[in-house]
């Protein structure tokens, strides 16, 4: 797989970095820059924006992260996706201030494949 196959918008079904991981759902929106390195932006649950940028080798894909969180504080940090398929993204992730006991999960399914997890 080429970084230029990764950009593109998807459907994702993640848990949260804590003990009840907690499930979100959005989408991931990635787009490479003039130095051909990833932008990431993410919408969860309609409502939260995230922004990242990061690096693509070997099929991993790896996105330091931010956030404004409801409390105005700006929240970090790191997301490492192995790429499955150039439509399916397995990943983990964790954030700074974040329960260091767990880690967040999240898949990512191009848009426009099928997907029956997303299925509702």
């Amino acid at each position: 797989m080429t970084i230029n196959q990764l950009p593109g918008t998807y459907n994702i079904i993640g848990n949260n970095q804590d003990e009840d991981g907690i499930a979100y759902k959005g989408t991931l929106e990635l787009t490479l820059n003039a130095n051909n390195r990833i932008e990431a932006k993410w919408l969860i649950n309609s409502s939260q924006e995230q922004l990242g940028t990061g690096f693509f080798k070997d099929n991993i894909l790896v996105i330091n992260f931010n956030y404004k969180g409801d409390d105005e504080l700006i929240y970090k940090g790191v997301v490492v996706y192995k790429c499955i398929t150039k439509d399916v993204l397995d990943g983990f992730w964790s954030e700074k201030y974040g329960d260091p006991l767990y880690l967040g999960e999240e898949r990512c399914y191009r848009i426009g494949t099928q997907n029956r997890e997303l299925v509702n």
